[in-house]
C-alpha cells in the first residue's frame, strides 16, 4: 500500500464513522476503530478508550440536534486532521473544533481535540497581551 492509499483510507475512515456518529447518535461505529490502548488529548486532561467513548456517548444526548459543518478533513501520512464547526439549535452556542487524529496499523491510536467558543475567538486573537 502507497502512503497516498494510507492517506485516503484514513480519511475516507473518520469521514465514514463521523457521518455515522452524527446520525446513529452511538459511538457503536468508532469503537471497532480505536486501538485498545487509544489515548484522547485536551489541553485540560487525557483520556482513556473507555473514557473517551463514555463522554462522546454522553455528549450526544444532549447535542442529538447540534449542526456540525465540516469546514476542513485533511489527511497526511498516518495523521487525519478534522475541523468542525458545531451549532447547537435554536441559536444556542457554537464551538469550532479541531480534531487531529493519529493512526497505526489501521486503528486511531491517538487524537488531539481543541475547543473554541465562537463567542470568545475575539478576546483570544490577542491572548499574549493578558499575560502582562
Amino acid at each position: 500500500m502507497t502512503i497516498e492509499n494510507l492517506t485516503t483510507d484514513n480519511k475516507t475512515i473518520i469521514q465514514q464513522a463521523l457521518a455515522d456518529l452524527l446520525t446513529s447518535g452511538s459511538t457503536e461505529g468508532l469503537e471497532p476503530l480505536l486501538s485498545k490502548d487509544f489515548v484522547h488529548h485536551r489541553p485540560d486532561r487525557t483520556s482513556t478508550r473507555s473514557e473517551w467513548l463514555t463522554s462522546i456517548q454522553a455528549a450526544l444526548v444532549p447535542l442529538a440536534d447540534q449542526q456540525v459543518e465540516v469546514l476542513h478533513l485533511l489527511a497526511d501520512e498516518d495523521h487525519v486532521v478534522v475541523h468542525t464547526r458545531r451549532r447547537l439549535p435554536d441559536g444556542g452556542p457554537e464551538i469550532v473544533v479541531v480534531d487531529i487524529l493519529r493512526f497505526a496499523a489501521g486503528l486511531v491510536v491517538e487524537a488531539w481535540e481543541t475547543i473554541e467558543p465562537m463567542a470568545e475567538a475575539a478576546s483570544h486573537l490577542t491572548w499574549w497581551q493578558l499575560v502582562r
